[in-house]
């Protein structure tokens, strides 16, 4: 009786962990190559405009601590790039920032005159439109004529991701059933 305890606790234990890669999301170095910087005429509002970003991405801004850095801002503060009172300052020149809500996130280097040369990114985090619950509680129904459309290469290191969530969670998931029952 002991060792089917044992057994269900450490099944119970891996789902558990599993479902943490759930929550992981995709990780978007700011400037891709070039990085957090105001070399090489980067256009931070095209790159943003080309990701797809949702709540628990990690922003990574990489650049030279002594040239640069990275503060949030609110709205108008980035709109006037004045990083008078930022909400949060970041100087480490490897700075990853998760984020946590949907909406826009703003942020610029506080160095003066890098914003107004462009060294600012308005990262934006739509609501997604999540399928409501089949009545099986563990897969949406398919919607008729509709395909996914294959990962660009920047949002590459989303794919492993969706293929854990369906195929690992779900193995976990029956696995775990089989032992309880």
């Amino acid at each position: 009786m002991s060792s089917i305890l044992e057994k269900r606790g450490v099944v119970i234990l891996c789902f558990i962990f599993s479902s943490f890669q759930l929550c992981a999301g995709a990780v978007h170095k700011v400037g891709d190559s070039a990085g957090w910087t105001t070399i090489g005429n980067v256009d931070y509002r095209q790159w943003a405009a080309a990701k797809t970003f949702q709540v628990g991405d990690i922003i990574v801004f990489e650049y030279n601590p002594q040239f640069h850095n990275v503060m949030q801002v609110t709205h108008a503060e980035y709109k006037a790039c004045n990083a008078s009172s930022p909400i949060t300052t970041h100087t480490t020149g490897n700075d990853s920032i998760t984020i946590n809500t949907h909406g826009h996130h703003f942020f610029v280097c506080g160095v003066p005159g890098h914003c107004q040369a462009g060294q600012k990114v308005d990262i934006n985090v739509f609501r997604s439109a999540s399928p409501a619950p089949s009545p099986s509680g563990l897969l949406p129904s398919p919607v008729p004529g509709f395909t996914l459309p294959a990962p660009s290469p920047s949002n590459a290191a989303a794919s492993p991701f969706a293929v854990n969530m369906l195929f690992g969670k779900f193995s976990w998931l029956l696995l775990l059933l089989s032992y309880v029952f």
